[in-house]
């Protein structure tokens, strides 16, 4: 078993909270690239048709996903700031978590520059697969975090984007709104592969 460190933005760190969120997608580098024999081009290797998604999982079979592969765990770095505790001995610290909507003490450290020690969510993956961005399901969609209003049954990003315009009874077309924030909306038209990382959050300790 491996642990590697992964970014998440402030809204999908609350929906890992909640426990709303199952699932993550990350672009895969580089993409293939389909070859004439409508196959998958990838570093000189060619594998299948990949015409449906159970065999694009098994042409990128041969390919190690970067993230992990399942029974390995993901630890969530996040945007933060440190608080010494200047009542305790020297190298003591707590830490605020600018998902939580609390101000910096003296300013927010990027996620990337997040150390272990300081994460707080402990991911462990269940299942890796690969499909195109726009392949994914309404279940899918809102496993990715979305908030489901009770009253509507419409789906948002946060809580009183409704009143914004920023809800839809479409689950892939809020994610899509979340993915085009994070990459870009040419980055969405565009439908690259993705990795599909399904995972379940654990306690620190947990074997």
């Amino acid at each position: 078993m491996k642990e590697r460190g992964m970014i998440f933005n402030g809204e999908m760190v609350r929906a890992l909270l909640d426990g709303r969120k199952m699932q993550t997608r990350r672009p895969i580098k580089p993409q293939p690239e389909l070859t004439e024999r409508s196959g998958f081009s990838w570093k000189n290797r060619v594998y299948g048709s990949g015409s449906t998604d159970r065999e694009t999982n098994r042409n990128f079979a041969h390919i190690a996903c970067p993230h992990g592969k399942p029974g390995d765990r993901i630890w969530v770095r996040e945007t933060f700031s440190i608080v010494p505790d200047h009542d305790e001995p020297a190298g003591s610290a707590a830490v605020l978590y600018a998902a939580d909507g609390t101000g910096p003490y003296g300013k927010w450290r990027p996620s990337i520059h997040m150390p272990r020690e300081y994460s707080r969510i402990l991911l462990e993956i269940s299942n890796v697969g690969v499909q195109r961005i726009q392949s994914i399901s309404q279940n899918d969609a809102a496993r990715e975090g979305l908030i489901r209003l009770p009253a509507t049954g419409r789906y948002c990003l946060n809580q009183g984007d409704q009143y914004f315009g920023g809800a839809s009874h479409d689950a892939r077309e809020v994610f899509s709104w979340l993915w085009s924030d994070i990459y870009g909306e040419e980055n969405w038209n565009a439908n690259p592969w993705v990795w599909v990382i399904e995972f379940k959050r654990v306690e620190e300790g947990a074997v």
